[in-house]
């Protein structure tokens, strides 16, 4: 072969090889930075103590990585080793290697929603619903419920901290610290309390945080939510008389609502949440109160009734009287049911 054949020769074979190279890297590049990575969504939780090899695995297990060494070549590019961010993070099976290391690196949170429901009736209640769902501990959203200090801030303290939480759903950053939660918690409260709210309060002569303590009473009577309006009205009617609030949901508060049952005997209590001893209003709320028992105290009904107790059916249900004779019948037939029913089960039982 000649020299110049020979030249020619090696000039094809480096062209040869920059092109398998060429295509090499742009194959890793397409398989990087634009093909799918994964076989199903995934919501991914890096916790600041997290390694790299745990969001690897976690990766594979939960979300299926279709292509184990573009997702290392990606996460070697962006350095998430050493720049990793803690939050919750949706991988979507769509998401290709690349945008997954990215988001990682700058934090790209999806936000995710904490839901406050049901029966808060304690702070560490409250604490542990808030925990579950975000990255911070109990113990520190226990701190702050009971940090007088810090929840000056928002116009509360911690006894009547009940009053500035109301249950709904947030959306926020998993992330997202005891302060920012506070902080959203405010906004929603203020939110809430609209001009046309706050007139009402008045209407009722009630300040808003009085409105609070007030369903928060409503809420420990009953779980019927067709009855907030109505059970409202009757402990408005009592609290305009000057009368004695005489509410079992108080007196279960100063036991910690470790009582089974609301005895003669419980309601001496020396507490001025004891609404059987004391006129007015307790102190502070005795429970989070729903929302719907805010505007049930701000929209109740308008009766006569004074007295109520729980209905004979056995239905979480309760009737109402105007009158303490009345009372007494209605008090005397669901006693009656209460016996009968006790006996029936306690044969059954013998069986």
């Amino acid at each position: 072969m000649t020299v110049k054949g020979k030249i020619f020769l090696c000039v094809a074979v480096l062209a040869v090889l920059f092109a398998v190279a060429g295509s090499v890297v742009l194959g890793r590049y397409y398989v990087d930075n634009r093909k799918a990575n994964f076989t199903s969504d995934y919501v991914l939780y890096v916790y600041p103590d997290t390694e790299l090899d745990e969001v690897v695995d976690s990766l594979q297990s939960g979300a299926g990585t279709i292509r184990p060494k573009s997702l290392k070549r990606a996460f070697a590019k962006m350095e998430v080793a050493e720049n990793i961010k803690p939050g919750r993070y949706v991988v979507k099976s769509s998401s290709p290697s690349i945008y997954v290391a990215r988001m990682l690196v700058f934090g790209w949170q999806t936000p995710q929603n904490m839901t406050l429901s049901g029966t808060i009736r304690s702070k560490g209640s409250l604490a542990k619903k808030i925990s579950m769902q975000m990255m911070v501990d109990s113990a520190e959203v226990a701190s702050a419920l009971n940090d007088n200090a810090f929840l000056a801030r928002y116009g509360f303290s911690s006894e009547d901290v009940f009053g500035l939480v109301l249950p709904d759903t947030y959306e926020m950053y998993w992330t997202a610290s005891v302060e920012e939660i506070f902080d959203r918690f405010k906004k929603e409260y203020d939110a809430f309390w609209t001009d046309e709210r706050i007139s009402k309060a008045e209407a009722q002569g009630l300040t808003r945080k009085q409105v609070s303590v007030m369903a928060s009473i409503v809420s420990g009577e009953t779980l019927k939510a067709f009855e907030y309006p109505v059970i409202a009205g009757v402990y408005l009617n009592r609290y305009r008389k000057g009368m004695k609030l005489q509410a079992d949901p108080t007196v279960c508060f100063c036991f910690d609502y470790k009582l089974d049952r609301v005895l003669r005997k419980h309601l001496t209590v020396d507490s001025p949440y004891n609404t059987y001893k004391y006129v007015g209003l307790p102190p502070a709320p005795i429970n989070v109160p729903p929302k719907a028992c805010l505007d049930a105290v701000l929209n109740p009904d308008k009766h006569g009734y004074i007295y109520f107790c729980a209905s004979s059916a056995f239905d979480g249900t309760h009737k109402f009287a105007v009158g303490y004779s009345e009372h007494m019948k209605n008090a005397r037939e669901f006693q009656r049911a209460l016996t009968k029913r006790n006996k029936e089960r306690a044969a059954a039982a013998r069986q």
